[in-house]
């Protein structure tokens, strides 16, 4: 008896364990507590914590690849959904089913601002590039900037497949710390006055309008940029069917059963390609690093050309909204608006907010796009 305990102990996965792994179990509970106690978006943290948590457990396999000899592990079958890029357009064509382009819309002036966003994608393009990375490994890099999971992980599997798991992780890690990072740039870029603005109520956009918009979208982006077709096709069909009113079965079901399926299988997955033995390198912090550097420098870029903006309506556009212009989906937007709250109990930002923030969702994947024509 005390021969088979003690090969049922000198076997378990507690005796393989190596520092490395407990590093990043430590570092998935973290994000759990995160995601769980301070509520900073459950819905992406929980997965990707959970995937983290599994794929570092000793002797677990579950990102085994499929050999003659043996079947592959769960995770590396729900992963060939990343790999083959089919899970980031679906959840495009999910959040373009859930997202009300009225705003922008009704403000175009506002996409300037989502355009702005897009320069921390740049800076951090070229940082990498300065710190001895590849092209195609800088883009991969700098599109973290955009704060968009799905771009990040649909330019990386085409560029540098061998980087996902860091990208992936720091893109959806920032997007879930957006109510952390963003507020404290805003502040500082800003003053009480500015941040106190008011702005008027957007005007009435038809139904007609909303339906023409993602066909011209599609036909005219596409059609300049074959290489978006993926994202923005996706995200501006899940929009037309939303507006159609015609489909309410196929909205609602992209609204809810297949957002949060497809958001389960990418954020465990995504969790799960941060192994300890991959992650833990000197690459990976400065992938972790350029990547909040792109974030914080594409909400600061917003935000200054949002106070561009005050200054050139003599104070009718608050300067805050420009945060949102990264394509974080409506987190950067209840950011603004919970901001704005904080300064003026009576403002109500969160519709204006969502006009650059739509808007930075478009820019984000039309760079992703303008980065795999020169790079792919």
């Amino acid at each position: 008896m005390g021969d088979i305990i003690t090969k049922f102990i000198t076997e378990s996965g507690f005796a393989m364990v190596t520092y490395k792994e407990l590093i990043m179990i430590a570092l998935a509970c973290v994000f759990l507590y995160l995601a769980i106690k301070k509520g900073y978006e459950p819905y992406l943290l929980i997965p990707i914590s959970v995937g983290m948590l599994l794929a570092n457990m000793p002797g677990t396999d579950l990102m085994k690849a499929a050999t003659d000899e043996s079947a592959g592990g769960l995770f590396y079958y729900l992963y060939q959904g990343v790999k083959l890029g089919i899970f980031p357009p679906l959840i495009f064509l999910c959040v373009g089913a859930s997202t009300d382009f009225g705003p922008l819309i009704a403000n175009p002036k506002t996409m300037l601002l989502g355009a702005a966003a897009q320069f921390g994608i740049f800076f951090a393009f070229l940082g990498a590039i300065a710190l001895g990375f590849s092209g195609p490994e800088a883009a991969s890099i700098g599109i973290i900037g955009g704060a968009d999971g799905p771009t990040a992980i649909q330019l990386t599997t085409r560029l540098a497949e061998h980087l996902l798991g860091p990208i992936a992780l720091a893109a959806y890690s920032y997007m879930a710390l957006v109510p952390v990072i963003q507020p404290p740039i805003i502040r500082a870029l800003t003053t009480q006055k500015e941040r106190s603005v008011k702005m008027e109520q957007l005007r009435h956009v038809s139904q007609k309008e909303k339906i023409i918009f993602p066909i011209v979208v599609m036909i005219l982006v596409i059609g300049l940029l074959p290489t978006a077709a993926p994202l923005i096709g996706m995200l501006m069909f899940g929009n037309l069917i939303k507006e159609s009113c015609v489909v309410p079965k196929l909205v609602e079901t992209s609204q809810n059963s297949l957002m949060y399926i497809i958001t389960i299988m990418l954020g465990i997955t995504v969790g799960a390609t941060a192994n300890a033995e991959t992650f833990l390198t000197t690459q990976t912090l400065g992938i972790t690093a350029m990547g909040l550097v792109a974030f914080s420098v594409g909400t600061a870029s917003g935000v200054l050309f949002g106070k561009v903006m005050y200054k050139m309506t003599n104070g009718k556009v608050n300067p805050m909204i420009g945060a949102a212009g990264v394509s974080a989906v409506p987190m950067a937007a209840r950011v603004v608006q919970k901001v704005g709250q904080e300064e003026n109990p009576s403002n109500f930002l969160l519709m204006h907010a969502m006009g650059p923030n739509v808007a930075g969702v478009i820019g984000s994947a039309v760079v992703a796009g303008i980065l795999l024509k020169f790079f792919g």
